[in-house]
């Protein structure tokens, strides 16, 4: 899925590069083409160089894709719901080094469930929505104490919508 993504993205980049490209051909082909040819020359040279450079600016700035947790028998589901102004997460203490999956939902109004490490990291987050259950995925390499905080606010008490989850070596 995430190879189609981004190979869309490449060719939706070149549908848009020919675009300008076209543009600019068409544009020297005006009235004041002939006035100014080293104009259009230059104008070209910096249209693909603004583009070259965007095309590696997007390349080196994209993050490995995330890695999709594979479905099978040793993955851990963890239930989690919020509640105005708590989290309810069963079980609180998950192993290392296993796959697992988050299953959020709320009873009330629209939460944002993060979990941090202890470093202040985020690692994931996932909208958690009245009348849907989402899912999010996530394998914990480091054993120790990892805080859950809502990021969406959510009434007075927002600020104490906080809990741990506890990661632990087997």
């Amino acid at each position: 899925m995430q190879s189609t993504i981004l190979l869309t993205t490449f060719l939706l980049m070149a549908a848009v590069a020919s675009i300008f490209l076209v543009s600019l051909s068409a544009a020297s082909a005006g009235d004041g083409a002939e006035k100014a040819p080293k104009l259009e020359g230059v104008r070209l040279k910096f249209f693909i160089a603004i583009l070259l450079l965007g095309v590696v600016v997007s390349v080196s700035s994209l993050r490995p894709w995330p890695k999709a947790v594979a479905a099978g028998s040793d993955v851990i589901h963890v239930k989690v719901t919020g509640s105005q102004w708590s989290w309810e997460i069963a079980p609180k203490e998950i192993p290392v080094g296993k796959p697992i999956t988050f299953s959020v939902a709320t009873t009330d109004v629209t939460h944002g469930f993060s979990v941090y490490d202890d470093g202040g990291h985020l690692l994931i987050q996932s909208q958690v929505m009245p009348g849907y259950i989402n899912q999010v995925s996530y394998i914990f390499e480091k054993p120790g104490k990892y805080r859950v905080f809502c990021m969406e606010y959510c009434g007075v008490a927002h600020h104490d919508m906080t809990d741990e989850l506890l990661v632990v070596a087997q």
